[in-house]
């Protein structure tokens, strides 16, 4: 298995540290040759800087891109966003010879040059390809006895010829992840649909977005589980500070915690919560953590 660099993106070094801590715990865990990637820049943003200059946004992802090649590692993300364009750049960069010739004109710019040579990786696709169920089971220290919902996110399912993860509109893949940690998958109506934050509409049309981030809250409450688990610290902090936005500018309270994979899965190897960024002082936590206490 080749070495592999961590791409952290924007969120999580910003908002989410516990998210890249759990990362990193994770998978020392399970042995994974993995290294910090210095000097990398956001990857740019899919759905804002591909729809308005491509050729910008592609040579913003191949700087990036080129910082791994220089490690002669693989690239491993942990939000969809990012994998979906460092993932769809290196595609074209590998597919298309005009597009590398005019990212690396810009490139040697700043003396560097992009060659095609990793892969990006999703750290759910990863897990699953690398590792699989199985495999992640027998690593489990702490059984995880609870009701999750898992929300796939847009990215990382999509466009489903080039994500090659099975059926878009009923995948399976993440949920099998979720289970080998002895939680239970439940499925809910419009499992598949957006959080609600992508595309520029957390930005552009606040009470849209969160107007559909309630749609989704709401079907996931009447499915009774006791957490939220993402693999996006973008769908993350729309499902999780959505709520409390929700409640203040709708009066609708959900209190459902939301996890990231790697926070849960670090639940699963018997990290404590809070070597994981999850805040038990926060009441619906504690709620949460009760629940995993009770065996």
């Amino acid at each position: 298995m080749k070495g592999l660099s961590l791409f952290l993106g924007c969120l999580v070094p910003n908002r989410y540290p516990g998210i890249e801590l759990a990362t990193k715990l994770c998978l020392a865990k399970l042995d994974v040759d993995c290294a910090d990637l210095p000097c990398a820049s956001c990857c740019p943003a899919p759905g804002v800087f591909r729809s308005f200059d491509r050729t910008t946004w592609l040579t913003l992802a191949s700087r990036n891109i080129v910082l791994s090649e220089q490690m002669e590692r693989d690239m491993l993300t942990i939000c969809n966003g990012c994998f979906s364009t460092l993932a769809d750049a290196n595609r074209c960069i590998k597919g298309e010879d005009s597009a590398k010739e005019e990212v690396n004109e810009h490139l040697k710019k700043i003396g560097k040059e992009i060659n095609g040579t990793i892969d990006v990786r999703h750290i759910i696709e990863f897990l699953y390809q690398e590792y699989g169920p199985e495999n992640i089971r027998s690593y489990v220290e702490k059984q995880l006895d609870i009701r999750v919902a898992v929300h796939y996110g847009c990215h990382l399912i999509k466009p489903t010829k080039d994500r090659g993860l099975g059926n878009f509109e009923r995948p399976v893949f993440f949920d099998e992840l979720v289970t080998a940690l002895g939680a239970t998958s439940v499925e809910y109506p419009d499992k598949m649909a957006c959080c609600g934050a992508g595309g520029g509409v957390r930005s552009a049309m606040k009470d849209r977005s969160l107007k559909m981030t309630e749609a989704k809250l709401s079907r996931i409450k009447e499915a009774d589980v006791d957490c939220i688990v993402n693999s996006c610290p973008f769908c993350h902090m729309q499902l999780g500070e959505g709520q409390r936005e929700i409640k203040e500018r709708m009066g609708t309270e959900f209190d459902i915690p939301v996890l990231h994979y790697t926070q849960l899965m670090g639940l699963a190897l018997g990290f404590p919560p809070e070597m994981l960024g999850i805040d038990v002082n926060i009441e619906k936590n504690k709620r949460f953590m009760n629940l995993l206490d009770t065996e």
